[in-house]
């Protein structure tokens, strides 16, 4: 059978789409499975040996485009079913134009008729985000099969060293990978001298520190360096995210917010401290044993909001380093 999954539009979101995929090649071992995703999604997608290829989404966040949607999908090969991730009507478009006979997903954003296999969510028997991806591989109605796997991302170590020559990155001590950056906004970032203080004491420990993030978290890298007064290798948006992807593998302790990378470190099965400030881990925690998460649960959070609706944003500036600190022990 050849299927084409449709990929989530959050780094964080196609790591967790991984036990889905394994589900999917476990039973029609003879099967294809393509991924229709963004173009920095091969960087996920590419290390799992499940995935047959990434197929490039050329169509930006928000952009309807109808006529350049149909084009596509026809010039796409034939497919015998396809699983559509996102709750949007976008993203059922393609599949529907390019007529594949079974297109399953969620009840979402009106795609009545778009999606022949039309699912009811029951959140509370699904609680996590990749049971409900996962659950898509089975038939409609079946209780999820768990446990489920955990999400891997598959790393080549010629590759992983090669990078880390490009970079003229030591590999002969551990290393503190810290991650202070999230895309969703400052409710679900812990302070800059909270990291410093995480970075100052596990350097004096003898811990190269490399952060981490896109170029837009370069500000916040940036501080943390500053703030820490310890040498430090600043890798935001210096990266790839492939490139970022090989060098969070070496790394023998992780500290970041919930965020991507957080996923990322957890599909690499490092060890971690995941920071929760407005967002909770009911929903979309770091699926590895080794990762610990830190909260201090207050009644307040989790609000879910870009930005604190209090002013004050407790749930992350009274979180002290040291129970972070402590996670990681």
């Amino acid at each position: 059978m050849e299927t084409l999954v449709v990929s989530p539009s959050w780094i964080g979101d196609a790591v967790l789409a991984h036990p889905l995929l394994v589900r999917l090649k476990a039973g029609d071992p003879g099967g294809a499975i393509d991924v229709l995703a963004p173009a920095w999604a091969s960087a996920v997608y590419g290390r799992m040996p499940e995935v047959r290829r990434v197929i490039p989404f050329p169509f930006g966040h928000g952009e309807l485009k109808l006529g350049e949607r149909r084009r596509f999908a026809k010039a796409l090969p034939p497919y015998d079913r396809a699983i559509v991730l996102p709750g949007s009507l976008k993203s059922s478009l393609v599949p529907w134009f390019a007529g594949i006979p079974v297109r399953t997903g969620w009840r979402g954003e009106m795609r009545y008729g778009l999606l022949n296999d039309l699912r009811n969510l029951d959140e509370q028997a699904l609680p996590l985000i990749v049971e409900r991806y996962a659950a898509l591989a089975q038939p409609a109605g079946e209780a999820l099969d768990r446990p489920l796997p955990d999400p891997r991302l598959a790393v080549a170590a010629a590759r992983r060293d090669a990078t880390v020559a490009k970079f003229g990155l030591a590999g002969d001590s551990p290393v503190l990978a810290l991650a202070p950056g999230a895309e969703y906004g400052p409710a679900k970032r812990w302070p800059a001298r909270h990291f410093a203080e995480v970075a100052r004491r596990q350097a004096g420990m003898g811990h190269r520190v490399w952060l981490f993030g896109s170029a837009r978290d370069a500000a916040i890298t940036a501080e943390v360096g500053r703030l820490a007064g310890v040498e430090v290798a600043d890798l935001a948006g210096r990266t790839s995210l492939d490139e970022a992807i090989d060098l969070l593998s070496l790394a023998s302790r992780v500290v970041t917010n919930d965020s991507g990378l957080m996923h990322v470190a957890a599909a690499l099965d490092r060890p971690m401290a995941a920071v929760f400030g407005s967002s909770s881990p009911a929903y979309t925690p770091p699926l590895s044993a080794r990762a610990r998460i830190v909260s201090l649960h207050l009644d307040c959070s989790p609000c879910f909001k870009r930005d604190c609706p209090l002013g004050h944003t407790n749930c992350l500036e009274k979180l002290d380093p040291a129970q972070v600190l402590a996670a990681l022990d």
